[in-house]
């Protein structure tokens, strides 16, 4: 999952240890304590009254010295300290490679910049004891600049859900064609699984076909579907699933929604409408991962008409990129909370920021 972005992180790195001398080992306590005697010899010398040593040699290399470069003789003495040393011009290429590596795989341009400028931040003039080798000090910075922007609001949904009061009512929104009714299909077996019961409300009364689709799935999971004739209230169907929840004490209220185009102010109208009537305690951002950029404009449109609480992607097991993953729980500051990662009722997993971080920088 998310190769691609893989590849250009795994990239970014090794430009930075070509940049900054490649990878060094770390200099051993023998080596740093001849260093710091050797130092302390030469402070000493220095502060002679000829300002020479016994052979006269102390001039010669106090010019040697004034000759190099000032990076240079920082770096020598870092490297024999056991240390690091980032600087500007070691990152201002691979800093640019990454940002186009980022905006290639989809990622949205805020977002870009906030890594970039972490990593930046992170890294520019650090000069730290060394671990292990320069890469470590990259993949630390990468690690801690793509958690930042992708663990973004980001809460345990199971006990959200166990400690609201019920019945908890969910309503999804997104495009046409995302798999937004298959993706409540498989919240409502996982909910099962774990003990919640639910019952399925179709707002979706406009599209053709739409209760049919909804039904199968109620049939197949053994179900309750709320549904009014084609052309009904959305918000009067998911009001009537609330009731029936309260009613049979079912735990959550899953409602769909029509297939709302972020630019249709009628559709978004009716989406403000059932946010009122119904108060949902959840309303879900449901598109595909393979979206990219388009995902992201959605999500930050959908999230204007009726504030979400968080997003599913679908089709993330055919998402080489990974930029909406790494973009939608910014740019809206609501958090990713499921991947769809198949066809099946148990292809949903719980979106792990920590665990998408350390797949990208190949720590799995």
């Amino acid at each position: 999952m998310f190769d691609g972005l893989k590849d250009k992180l795994s990239g970014f790195r090794k430009d930075v240890e070509e940049s900054a001398g490649g990878e060094e080992p770390e200099a051993s306590d023998e080596t740093a304590a001849d260093e710091s005697a050797a130092a302390s010899d030469n402070s000493t010398d220095a502060g002679s009254p000829t300002g020479e040593d016994a052979d006269g040699s102390d001039a010669a290399e106090s010019d040697e010295t004034g000759d190099a470069d000032p990076s240079t003789f920082q770096r020598a003495k870092a490297f024999a300290t056991g240390r690091i040393i980032i600087e500007e011009e070691d990152l201002e290429e691979p800093l640019w490679d990454l940002e186009m590596a980022l905006l290639e795989s989809d990622v949205e341009m805020s977002v870009a910049e906030q890594i970039l400028d972490t990593v930046r931040e992170k890294m520019l003039g650090e000069s730290r004891k060394q671990v292990e080798t320069t890469g470590e000090l990259v993949e630390s910075a990468l690690h801690d600049a793509l958690l930042d922007v992708i663990a973004v609001g980001q809460f345990d949904f199971e006990e959200r859900i166990a400690e609201a009061e019920k019945p908890v009512t969910i309503v999804f929104t997104g495009v046409n064609g995302v798999g937004k009714t298959t993706s409540i299909a498989k919240l409502s077996e996982w909910l099962d699984e774990r003990g919640y019961s639910s019952v399925l409300a179709n707002g979706d009364t406009y599209r053709a076909g739409a209760n049919e689709q909804i039904a199968e799935h109620a049939d197949r999971l053994d179900r309750e579907l709320i549904a009014h004739d084609q052309g009904g209230d959305p918000a009067a169907v998911i009001y009537d699933g609330v009731e029936y929840a309260e009613a049979n004490d079912v735990d959550v209220v899953l409602g769909d929604t029509a297939g709302r185009l972020h630019t249709s102010d009628d559709l978004m109208a009716q989406l403000e409408k059932i946010d009122r009537v119904v108060d949902p305690d959840m309303t879900l951002f449901v598109d595909e991962a393979v979206a990219g950029q388009d995902a992201v404009n959605r999500a930050k449109e959908f999230n204007d008409a009726a504030e979400i609480d968080g997003a599913i992607l679908t089709k993330a097991d055919a998402d080489s990129s990974g930029g909406a993953a790494i973009s939608v729980a910014y740019v809206t500051g609501k958090p990713i909370l499921f991947l769809g990662t198949g066809q099946g009722y148990d292809d949903i997993t719980l979106f792990d920021p920590e665990e998408l971080v350390d797949s990208l920088l190949g720590e799995e």
